[in-house]
């Protein structure tokens, strides 16, 4: 009885290159977190203190573009806010190899998005 030992195919670099663990990995979670934690709370200050706008039209004759403004930044707030919560979790949790850098810069730069948006539509809100 004739035994054949197989040798296993080599593994193509590039597969081995993103398998290895990336010493970078904690970079893009670290900055959106350090940002984040700066970020999310003014978003919160400021758009909490953005009902104001309509202090001058009292809340019935307010522009529609100042109400569908409002209304966007409190529903950034509130769901914006799960989900850029969800992406910052997701780039920490992700696996630390070169084969998920870049979804984990992805998901650590899009966790800030909307505390960067409700700080963009305060600062720019319409005319009451």
């Amino acid at each position: 009885m004739s035994h054949h030992h197989h040798a296993a195919a080599p593994v193509p670099s590039a597969w081995r290159d993103r398998a290895e663990r990336d010493p970078r990995a904690w970079v893009a979670p670290t900055v959106a977190t350090v940002l984040g934690a700066l970020l999310a709370p003014v978003a919160f200050l400021f758009g909490g203190l953005s009902v104001m706008a309509t202090d001058s039209c009292g809340p019935d004759d307010c522009s529609r573009a100042l109400t569908t403004t409002l209304d966007m930044i409190f529903g950034t707030l509130s769901y914006g806010g799960l989900l850029a919560c969800g992406a910052w979790l997701a780039s920490w949790l992700l696996p630390w190899t070169r084969r998920w850098s870049v979804p984990r810069a992805w998901l650590a730069g899009l966790s800030l998005l909307p505390w960067l948006f409700v700080l963009a539509l305060v600062f720019n809100l319409p005319e009451g």
